[in-house]
């Protein structure tokens, strides 16, 4: 077995992220203009980073599968990104972030990332404030926060529900200024399909110009990925379609460790399925469960009347609704993280109290909201949310409570990073969803974009340095070396492979056939006997897409079914290694659920002393087995517990 070195500075937890700067190896003025960085993804990470590593004065090559960096998925988070200012006064600190994000991930994070994340949280808000992100204020002046699933303070910064798109724009403009100075040069519309390695480094990529359909080659002396996460695996999730996981399988190939592959997060409030033509999923804001009361029929005779439109939610009387997220956790009530509360929503419509035609749905109430505070307040705080809400559903809800269901929505499992977030093949690095590294066994909501910047602006412009350091005097690598023949040939055999198949299965139905596979054994609740089904379902499913896909139009032009198919194909090995991985998991926890591995009150039951390990899987071929590595997870300055949110 491989041995696993994450590179944790040492001494205490709150020293190691300044002892590390404080001895890590530095990267001169004028040597930065001597060497090239690759970085894939323009979302919140991609393009903080880009714009960092440009102002810093290295040659960035950025790639945006969009037409626009403004376009990045980013753009759709909402409720907000949290740091630890403790304006309200309310008891938080740099630790209680820490404490909370990694309690919130069930204890299945490395403290010492997570603490720099905690740490570098506030220089975030100072960032975006600078670039000019409209978050909301108090009269008096001071930032605004609100409070989220997993903590008792408030500490989200936010702008309305758009808080994404705010940031995005900030990061766009940090990126803009850098493409405008000549530091930064953006290829927008390029998808990369491979990783060049040369002599066991990371040295480029090889892309597919979307628009012509030319493979082209690209070099540099380092490579960072930051392309989002491997949510659409599941054909139906609240990701934009062109989010996947490509990138990552193409590291993944080339042997970087895929980490914690199992480790996705369903979000409670997400826009019930209302069809079989619906594409994706749509999010309502965790923001919500600020005002928002959930709440389903006390009786199982009411449910059946709402699920045949007999009545109408307004019809039940209060002392006949179960607000059972307040009666089950107390203490944290409708705020509870987003795997509890998925599972409590889960739970209640599989015992036949779901409240919509398909019985899988629960109401999202703000009918106490309006009346203690007034519709205007509510109106200040959601109105760009409820708005979004009745175009999708006809439904106005100010005056009926919203529909909400559980919904694949980001994924804690990526490409393993060390400390420095280089992953196991030297100068390549990973940031933001693409990697596995804070988040655990699940995510606290308002903290992908924490990490997402911080990880930009904060992390790899120290941690890259480390590394490049030492490539001062690598000369440029040209892309006629045999390593970039070779890796653009695979790339068009696959591409030709696929085109010739000619096949009788659309694209999409073979991802909607997947998708099902995904939620019905890979899920929100997993067990043994699924979990192989699903791995020898997804075995027959990847036979039939490889012999029966069919792929209209041409390679070398603009095909969308083309893009789609291939990244298909990495789906369905992310669907194998979630699989895979989900079974070797004998315990629950997060995001994790194992039917066998519950409290008898139905909380996820952690082994701790079997399962307190990444699980990092390494690519073995085409037709073999990965295999799978363990970085044990050593807590040295906090005690791990049954997660704990009723008092």
């Amino acid at each position: 077995m491989a041995q696993i070195n994450s590179k944790i500075p040492q001494g205490p937890l709150a020293e190691k992220w300044t002892n590390y700067k404080n001895h890590q190896k530095l990267v001169n003025p004028a040597n930065k203009r001597r060497l090239d960085v690759i970085v894939v993804g323009t979302g919140l990470a991609g393009a903080s980073a880009a714009a960092s590593l440009g102002e810093m004065g290295f040659n960035v090559l950025n790639f945006c599968i969009q037409d626009s960096p403004r376009r990045a998925h980013s753009i759709a988070a909402q409720g907000g990104i949290n740091a630890a200012k403790n304006y309200q006064n309310d008891g938080d600190s740099v630790y209680r972030l820490f404490y909370d994000t990694i309690k919130g991930g069930d204890y299945r994070a490395r403290e010492a990332n997570v603490y720099r994340l905690a740490e570098v949280a506030n220089s975030i808000i100072d960032q975006c404030v600078a670039q000019g992100v409209p978050f909301a204020r108090e009269y008096g002046g001071l930032l605004d926060n609100r409070s989220f699933g997993g903590a008792q303070v408030s500490r989200t910064f936010y702008a309305r529900g758009q808080t994404g798109q705010q940031l995005l724009l900030g990061a766009y403009s940090a990126l803009s200024r850098q493409v405008g100075k000549g530091s930064v040069k953006l290829y927008t519309r390029y998808e990369m399909l491979d990783l060049v390695i040369i002599d066991g480094r990371a040295r480029g990529i090889i892309a597919r110009n979307l628009v012509t359909g030319k493979i082209e080659r690209f070099s540099a002396h380092a490579v960072v990925i930051g392309t989002g996460g491997y949510g659409n695996a599941f054909f139906l999730s609240t990701n934009a379609m062109a989010s996947n996981g490509s990138a990552a399988i193409q590291a993944y190939k080339k042997g970087a460790y895929f980490a914690n592959p199992c480790m996705a997060q369903i979000h409670p409030t997400c826009i019930p399925v209302h069809g079989e033509f619906q594409s994706k999923l749509t999010l309502m804001s965790e923001s919500l469960r600020n005002d928002g009361r959930i709440w389903v029929p006390k009786n199982i005779e009411d449910a059946k009347k709402l699920q045949h439109g007999e009545i109408k939610p307004t019809d039940i009387k209060e002392e006949d609704r179960d607000y059972y997220l307040e009666r089950r956790y107390p203490a944290f009530g409708n705020l509870v993280p987003r795997d509890v509360a998925s599972r409590a929503a889960k739970e209640r419509c599989d015992a036949g109290f779901g409240v919509n035609h398909t019985g899988l749905a629960v109401f999202l109430d703000f009918s106490s909201a309006i009346k203690r505070l007034g519709k205007e307040v509510v109106e200040a705080r959601y109105g760009n949310l409820f708005q979004m809400y009745e175009k999708i559903t006809n439904d106005n809800p100010y005056e009926t409570p919203m529909q909400i269901y559980p919904a694949i929505h980001y994924t804690m499992g990526g490409i393993w990073v060390d400390y420095e977030l280089q992953t196991s093949i030297p100068g390549l690095f990973a940031i933001g969803e693409a990697n596995f590294s804070d988040h655990g066994a699940n995510r606290l909501g308002a903290s992908a974009l924490m990490q997402g910047l911080a990880d930009g602006y904060f992390v790899l412009p120290y941690t890259i340095q480390n590394y490049l350091a030492d490539q001062i005097q690598v000369p440029r690598f040209s892309t006629d070396l045999p390593e970039f023949e070779k890796a653009e040939q695979d790339v068009n055999d696959r591409i030709n492979r696929l085109m010739s198949i000619q096949g009788q299965k659309s694209v999409d139905s073979l991802h909607k056939k997947l998708g099902h596979i995904m939620w019905d054994f890979v899920g929100m609740g997993r067990d043994e006997a699924g979990l192989k089904k699903a791995i020898e379902q997804i075995k027959e499913l990847k036979k039939e897409f490889w012999s029966d896909v069919f792929i209209p139009g041409k390679a070398d032009n603009l095909n969308v079914e083309l893009e789609k198919a291939l990244r298909l194909a990495d789906f369905i090995e992310i669907g194998n290694l979630m699989a895979r991985d989900a079974l070797d998991r004998q315990e629950s926890c997060g995001g994790h659920f194992r039917l066998e591995h519950q409290t008898e009150e139905g909380e996820a039951l952690r082994h701790d002393d079997q399962f307190a390990y990444v699980s990092c899987w390494e690519y073995q071929g085409e037709e073999a087995e990965p295999v799978m590595h363990k970085e044990d997870l050593t807590y040295e300055f906090i005690v791990r517990q049954q997660r704990n949110y009723k008092n």
